[in-house]
Formats: C-alpha cells, structure tokens, sequence
C-alpha cells in the first residue's frame, strides 16, 4: 500500500464527519459566511466588496458540494448547486 492509498485510508472517516455535519449545518454555516463578509466588508469600508464576494460565495459553493449526500441528493434545507459545465 503506497502512501497516498494509507493517507486516504486514514482520511476518510474525517470525510464523511465533515459531510455529515455540512448536511445538518449547511444553513448556519451559509449564515456565518454572511455575516463574516459583511463585517469584512464593514472594516475594509467595501473596498474589496467584488473579491468578498466572490471569496463567499466559492465557500458556499464548496458546502454544498460536500454537504450532498453520496446518493447524489442534496443536503437537507440547502440549495442545488448548477451542474458542473
């Protein structure tokens, strides 16, 4: 077994964890980005507004795409990401 198969051996039951908590906290995760944005982009006087932005919704983005379920269903209270291009 070489050593990237043992890190991914060792790495998947924090996986799974971690979608397991983005299916049950995606909407309060999704509500901390929020409100870290506004207050960076309060203490930057909107000087990085674009990049705040783009920054949160990338993190949004990526919730989502953990949070889904491996049947392909999304997390529960959560919004369907646009297919892939």
């Amino acid at each position: 077994m070489g050593l990237l198969d043992s890190l991914k051996a060792k790495l998947n039951p924090a996986k799974d964890k971690v979608a397991g908590l983005a299916q049950q906290h995606g909407e309060k995760i999704d509500h901390g980005l929020d409100k870290a944005a506004k207050l960076v982009d309060e203490k930057t006087k909107g000087k990085y507004s674009d990049k705040i932005q783009s920054g949160t919704g990338k993190a949004k983005e990526a919730i989502d795409r953990i949070g889904h379920k491996d049947d392909g269903t999304p997390r529960s209270g959560g919004t369907t990401p646009p297919p892939a291009a």
